[in-house]
C-alpha cells in the first residue's frame, strides 16, 4: 500500500476564520445550531456547515417532536412507549432523561421562535400528531415541514449571536487528538485521549487548515447515504461517526439502521419521505388490489413500531414481486389533507398522485442510524472534551429502534446537557496550541474523478444488496469481502491524490459501511432493526451494546 510522505504544507492564504476557539461545532442541523447557542452563552464558537446552513437533515423532518403536553398524557408513558420500541436495548437513565426534558427543551425552541401548528377547534393549544409506536397524541409539528420551521427560527438565531462564527462550505477531514499527535510524532498513544480541535477542508482553494479547540460538538448527522435508496439529503455520509471512529472513539450499536416503512416510489421524488403522521390519521398500507395486509404481521396494524412495518412491506414486496405497495388516505376529506399534510398533498400532486382518490405508492428507505458514537449522560464520547450529539451520537436512548419524533428531541436534550459539562470544566481546559500543518505527502491532483463515483455507487449497492431491511450471515460476509478491497483501493486513492469532498465523504462511507457489517456480524440474534434468517430470535443473552474501537 502507499504510505503517505512526512511532508507538511501550510496553505499559500490562511482565512480569518482559522485560530483557535473554545467551541468548535460541526454540523448545522438541530443538534448542532442549538448546541452553539448555548455555547456561545459560555466562550467564542466556531460552527461549520459543510454545505448551506439551511441543509441537513433536520431540514428535511416531516413528523415533528415527541413531547408529553396533554393533560391525558404522562411521562411514564412515553418513556414505556420508548422502551418498548427500542426491544430492551434502551438505556432507561437516557430514556427518562430525554422524556422528563422534553416539555422544557420544546419550550425553549417556542421562546427562539418556532412556530408549531394551533388546534384548529382550540386555537390556545397546538395540534398533537401520534405516530406509530406512540400510545398517545404528543407529536408537536409545524404542518407536514416542522424540520424546516426549526432550521428557520435557528438560523435567525444563531446569525444574531455575534458569539457565534458560522462558516459554510467547509469540509472536515479528520479530528486531532493528542493521541493523534502522539502517532504522527512516532510515539505512545495517550489514554485517555482529549481531542484538540479538526483538520477542516476550504473546497475552493482545496487547503486544509487546522482549527483548535478547547472543546469539539460532532453534530454531523448520520450515513443514510451509504445505502442505494434513502429519505437522507446527500450529504449524510457518515462523516462525524468515521472521523470520530479513526480518532479512537468507541461507537455502539451500528447495526440498528432504520428504514423507514414509506418513502414515496416516484422516479421523480428522490427520497421524499411520506410522513408516519398519515398512518396515525388512520391511512392503510395496501397492496395494488386494495388489499390490506398490516393485520397480519402485527395486533398495532400501520400504527407498529416502524421496523416492524418496514419488514413487513419488505417479506410482502419480496413475496409478490412487486415494486410497491401502497399507503390509502382517500378515507378523510380533500380539504383535511391539504390542511394537515399540505407539502405532501403538493409534492404528491405535482406528480400526478391525487392523494384524496388515490393510494400512494411506497417502499421503505434508509432513515435513521440508531447507533453511533457512544456518550455517556452528558453527551460526551470515549475522548475528552468530544461530544456527539444527535444522529451521530449512540446515547442509549433510541436502543435496538428509533420512536418516531424522538430524533429531533434528543438532539435538542443533548445539546443542553453536553454544553453544561463542558462549561462546567472549561476554565480548566487549557487553550489549545497551535495545530500542526497538514500533511499533503505526495499528493496531485486527480484526473480520476469517475473512480469514486464508480466505488460511492458500489458501496451503496452492496450494502443495500446485503446489509438492509433483512439480512444472512452469508450475505454479511460477502459484504465484509467488498468493503474490505474497497477500504484498499481508498486508502490507495486517498494518499495518492490531493483531497476533494468527494473523496473524503466516499473515504467517511466506507469506514460507515466497515463498522455497520461488522457490528451485524457479531450480533447473533434478531432485535429490533437487526432482523437476520441465520438467527431470527431474541435472546436475553444479547441485551446488551454492540460497542467497538479501532485500535
Amino acid at each position: 500500500m502507499s504510505q503517505p510522505a512526512s511532508v507538511d504544507s501550510k496553505p499559500t492564504h490562511t482565512p480569518d476564520w482559522v485560530g483557535p476557539v473554545d467551541f468548535l461545532v460541526l454540523g448545522t442541523g438541530v443538534a448542532g445550531m442549538m448546541y452553539a447557542l448555548k455555547a456561545a452563552k459560555l466562550g467564542s464558537v466556531l460552527l461549520v456547515s459543510k454545505v448551506d446552513r439551511r441543509e441537513s437533515n433536520t431540514a428535511y423532518a416531516q413528523g415533528g417532536i415527541a413531547a408529553v403536553w396533554s393533560a391525558d398524557d404522562n411521562l411514564e408513558n412515553h418513556v414505556q412507549d420508548t422502551l418498548i420500541a427500542g426491544a430492551g436495548l434502551c438505556r432507561r437513565e437516557a430514556v427518562e432523561r430525554t422524556v422528563y426534558d422534553a416539555p422544557e427543551r420544546v419550550r425553549e425552541l417556542i421562546d427562539i421562535g418556532v412556530r408549531f401548528s394551533r388546534n384548529d377547534e382550540k386555537p390556545a393549544e397546538y395540534d398533537l400528531h401520534r405516530e406509530g409506536g406512540h400510545s398517545h397524541r404528543r407529536i408537536l409539528h409545524a404542518d407536514d415541514l416542522t424540520g424546516a420551521e426549526i432550521v428557520r427560527a435557528l438560523v435567525a438565531a444563531v446569525e444574531a449571536e455575534p458569539n457565534i462564527r458560522l462558516v459554510e462550505h467547509l469540509i472536515a477531514v479528520d479530528l486531532v487528538t493528542e493521541s493523534t499527535l502522539a502517532r504522527r510524532r512516532s510515539k505512545s498513544v495517550i489514554e485517555p485521549d482529549r481531542v484538540l480541535g479538526a483538520y477542516l477542508l476550504d473546497p475552493s482553494t482545496g487547503d486544509v487548515h487546522p482549527v483548535g479547540a478547547r472543546v469539539v460538538g460532532l453534530c454531523t448527522g448520520g450515513a443514510g447515504k451509504v445505502y442505494l435508496y434513502t429519505s437522507n439529503p446527500d450529504i449524510a455520509s457518515g462523516d462525524g461517526m468515521a472521523m470520530a471512529w479513526r480518532a479512537g472513539a468507541r461507537v455502539a450499536n451500528m447495526e440498528f439502521v432504520q428504514f423507514h416503512p414509506t418513502i414515496l416510489y416516484h422516479p421523480h421524488a428522490k427520497g421524499f419521505l411520506i410522513s408516519e403522521a398519515l398512518r396515525g390519521e388512520g391511512g392503510r398500507l395496501v397492496l395494488a388490489n386494495g388489499e390490506r395486509f398490516m393485520p397480519r404481521y402485527d395486533a398495532r396494524n400501520e400504527l407498529a413500531p416502524r421496523d416492524i412495518v418496514a419488514r413487513a412491506i419488505d417479506d410482502v414486496l419480496k413475496r409478490t414481486g412487486a415494486d410497491c405497495v401502497f399507503l390509502d388516505m382517500t378515507h378523510l376529506e380533500r380539504a383535511d389533507l391539504m390542511h394537515k399534510v399540505p407539502n405532501i398533498y403538493q409534492r404528491c400532486s405535482e406528480l400526478g398522485i391525487d392523494i384524496a382518490t388515490q393510494p400512494i405508492p411506497v417502499v421503505p428507505a434508509a432513515h435513521y442510524f440508531c447507533g453511533g458514537v457512544q456518550t455517556d449522560l452528558f453527551g460526551e464520547s470515549s475522548i475528552q472534551n468530544l461530544y456527539a450529539v444527535g444522529e451521530v451520537a449512540c446515547t442509549g436512548l433510541h436502543g435496538a429502534n428509533r420512536l418516531a419524533s424522538n430524533s429531533l428531541l434528543e438532539a435538542l436534550v443533548f445539546a443542553h446537557h453536553a454544553v453544561e459539562s463542558a462549561g462546567a470544566r472549561l476554565k480548566d481546559i487549557p487553550a489549545p496550541d497551535e495545530l500542526p500543518p497538514w500533511d499533503v505527502g505526495r499528493a496531485v491532483d486527480s484526473d480520476e474523478q469517475v473512480v469514486i463515483s464508480q466505488t460511492w455507487d458500489e458501496v451503496r449497492r452492496f450494502m443495500w444488496n446485503y446489509v438492509g431491511i433483512v439480512r444472512t450471515t452469508r450475505r454479511l460476509l460477502r459484504a465484509r469481502a467488498r468493503i474490505d478491497r474497497v477500504q484498499e483501493e481508498i486508502y490507495d486513492y486517498y494518499w495518492d491524490f490531493k483531497l476533494t469532498g468527494p473523496m473524503i465523504e466516499l473515504r467517511n462511507l466506507a469506514t460507515v459501511a466497515d463498522v455497520v457489517v461488522e457490528s451485524a456480524l457479531r450480533r447473533r440474534e434478531s432485535r429490533g432493526l437487526h432482523y437476520t434468517l441465520d438467527y431470527p430470535d431474541s435472546t436475553d443473552r444479547w441485551l446488551r451494546d454492540t460497542v467497538l474501537r479501532r485500535r
